[in-house]
């Protein structure tokens, strides 16, 4: 398997931090902020309860209830509870979703750049990741006749979107969504949603796939909007037919998610105005590097939809991008990660900013890179 590589520059930069090293994060996508209150007061009296145990493999019902409220209340979109499966953060959903939707061998078309665990966790499961090269023209999202061409090269199992995506931050429009959905169905291509940064939008109007997909399955977490990544808490909205398979891989690959972190997650939903504030942290740092990046010669980016990413040119300074991220680290103390990790094909000259930081924290690096950039 093929490393994360955000997750390396971390490594490296904290290595560097406990040398002494001040070091501002803008590689990993975790919010700064701590969970909400009423999330840190569930999670007490959950502790204070004393034991805490296994669950059901899909989840406690209060969460799994939570969830499907959470649809009714966001997008007007009825979600039985049934339907939901509390995972170990995205990354659990990911790996029973293909598990239990694709066979060995089957091909799974995705947008590039894009998160570069989807197609890592594919590889690992035997299934074939097709990377389709997206540009400004699509705003950096599959087209139905992408699809239908790459089907119609080599049959295709399935097909996975993000919106907002990583590491572009650029979203696609309701009808966008819709135009896909449409053509995943005709074609029998199951579809598969990144949803984890809704909740993070700056322009547009996230939409979930289940509106226009029956077949369709959302993964989502409280790890983003929710502040809550080191809780390893997500959810599944499933199709029927692909409950309880889900449900018997979970069974046996982890049992459950942590039994404190899906309690406290109930809270969350009931957390917006706390949230609310730390997304308009984002929102400062997203104009003021939007305003600062093009200054400093990063003047070819993608759009910043929502999530918290800056997915940048650095071809002004380099063609190894890879290098440059890593001189930025040792000479700016600046972590962020470089493009291949992204897109194998184009990423040596493109660089990913993330503004989860604070917002003063972000300014300081602007300040570096200038004064590192001559």
């Amino acid at each position: 398997m093929r490393p994360f590589v955000a997750m390396d520059v971390l490594a490296e930069a904290n290595r560097r931090e406990a040398a002494g090293e001040r070091i501002i994060h803008m590689e990993v996508g975790q919010p700064s902020a701590p969970a909400p209150a009423a999330v840190l007061a569930a999670a007490r009296r959950a502790v204070e309860a004393g034991r805490l145990a296994y669950t059901e493999a899909l989840g406690i019902t209060p969460l799994r209830e939570r969830i499907a409220r959470h649809y009714r209340d966001a997008y007007g979109v009825e979600v039985a509870p049934g339907r939901i499966a509390v995972t170990t953060g995205s990354s659990g959903g990911f790996m029973i979703a293909f598990l239990a939707a694709f066979d060995a061998g089957d091909r799974i078309a995705m947008a590039s750049p894009g998160y570069p665990a989807y197609r890592n966790i594919i590889a690992a499961l035997g299934l074939e990741a097709v990377e389709i090269p997206v540009g400004p023209e699509t705003r950096y999202a599959l087209t139905p006749a992408q699809l239908e061409q790459a089907h119609a090269d080599k049959p295709l199992a399935g097909v996975l979107i993000a919106s907002p995506a990583n590491p572009s931050g650029t979203m696609m429009a309701p009808d966008a969504i819709a135009a896909l959905a449409a053509a995943a169905g005709d074609l029998g291509i199951r579809l598969v949603s990144d949803e984890i940064y809704h909740g993070l939008v700056y322009d547009g109007v996230a939409d979930t796939a289940i509106r226009h997909s029956p077949d369709a399955i959302v993964v989502n977490s409280f790890s983003k909007y929710y502040c809550m990544a080191g809780w390893r808490v997500g959810w599944m909205v499933l199709p029927p037919d692909l409950v309880r398979p889900a449900e018997r891989l979970t069974q046996n690959l982890y049992i459950s998610a942590p039994d404190l972190s899906q309690r406290a997650a109930v809270a969350a939903f009931d957390s917006t105005a706390e949230l609310d504030a730390v997304k308009a942290g984002y929102a400062a740092s997203r104009s003021l590097l939007l305003d600062r990046l093009p200054a400093l010669g990063f003047d070819d980016r993608l759009p910043v939809d929502g999530a918290f990413y800056v997915y940048a040119s650095v071809r002004r300074f380099t063609n190894d991008s890879h290098d440059f991220a890593r001189r930025m680290l040792a000479e700016a103390g600046v972590a962020a990660t470089p493009g291949l990790d992204f897109d194998t094909e184009r990423g040596n000259g493109m660089i990913r900013f993330s503004f989860a930081g604070a917002t003063a924290s972000m300014a300081e690096a602007m300040d570096r890179l200038t004064t590192w950039l001559g």
